[in-house]
């Protein structure tokens, strides 16, 4: 309700002084502030999403704990007030691990999804403006990339490459090329055939000057939708490669390692796995929460 009325206040505000500046600049803020209002869980879903990236900036300002030195002593301490996450075997603190390990795996997901990103929306957009015989061979080459797990393709080409965490991110952003590919295609021939570029060709509009000015611009919304959905899938795909010991190799702390060496004790010590892999969890539902309003503000 409050930020109803501040909306409110801010329109008549703004009609009564059309040219202030700072009036525009507050009833543009006031709007999505508003929907975070209504909309609690999406508000903690950016919250949770803040905490990470705080995380994986500086670590420093979440734990004094070291991720790389324990204390024998204290070795699988329970979770409490000065260990929140517990200890592991070697008496290192679990919840500065699964910090200082955000950098790792929100790195290795943010490069993976620019890659399936940038090289995906390129490739759909050849193929969905030649047409003809190009867009029948693209389109087929994508068919094959789809018809294979992605997580398996992934594995593959780690094997291929190297275990490392940059390997895996070039591997996870490859597998998921195209999605990208087969989603810009689609909206490129949705954009191709509107009147408006058919009225830029009309104009003496050259090829080149529609592609840039009229049907990338008109055709990203859709694809920077699932480019938000992806990180989410993406963040699983790293810690997924990173538990299957593609990743870092111990003693870095990776979110799919921390959950891999809590594995075995998992039964006597619960908390060296579920707390790594809860906090993974909760980091994964979020992005997908904010992906989906991303989804319905472009449908509108």
């Amino acid at each position: 309700m409050t930020a109803d009325v501040l909306s409110s206040a801010l329109a008549s505000e703004e009609r009564r002084h059309p040219r202030s500046t700072t009036l525009t600049w507050l009833r543009r803020v006031a709007g999505p502030v508003a929907d975070l209002v209504r909309q609690p869980v999406l508000l903690l879903a950016w919250v949770i999403v803040l905490v990470a990236v705080g995380w994986a900036v500086v670590p420093g300002l979440f734990t004094h704990f070291s991720p790389y030195e324990g204390n024998p002593d204290a070795s699988f301490a329970p979770p409490s007030a000065e260990h929140w996450f517990g200890t592991d075997r070697l008496g290192r603190d679990l919840y500065a691990r699964s910090v200082y390990g955000a950098a790792t795996t929100l790195t290795a997901t943010l490069l993976a999804v620019a890659i399936a990103f940038g090289i995906g929306a390129l490739v759909g957009l050849v193929a969905g403006f030649a047409g003809g015989l190009v867009d029948t061979v693209i389109m087929r080459v994508v068919d094959v990339f789809l018809a294979i797990p992605s997580l398996l393709l992934a594995m593959v080409i780690v094997s291929v490459l190297g275990y490392s965490t940059n390997n895996i991110a070039l591997a996870v952003g490859i597998s998921s090329i195209a999605s990208f590919a087969r989603v810009m295609r689609a909206e490129v021939l949705s954009v191709a055939s509107r009147d408006y570029v058919k009225a830029a060709y009309g104009l003496g509009v050259g090829r080149l000057g529609v592609v840039v000015h009229h049907i990338v611009p008109n055709s990203m919304a859709s694809v920077l939708a699932l480019a938000a959905l992806e990180i989410g899938t993406a963040i699983l795909a790293v810690a997924g490669l990173g538990f299957l010991g593609y990743g870092a190799p111990p003693p870095e702390p990776e979110w799919g390692l921390l959950v891999a060496e809590g594995r075995d004790f998992v039964a006597a010590y619960p908390w060296t796995s579920l707390l790594p892999g809860a906090a993974l969890a909760v980091v994964v539902i979020a992005t997908h929460r904010i992906s989906t309003s991303f989804r319905k503000d472009i449908g509108r």
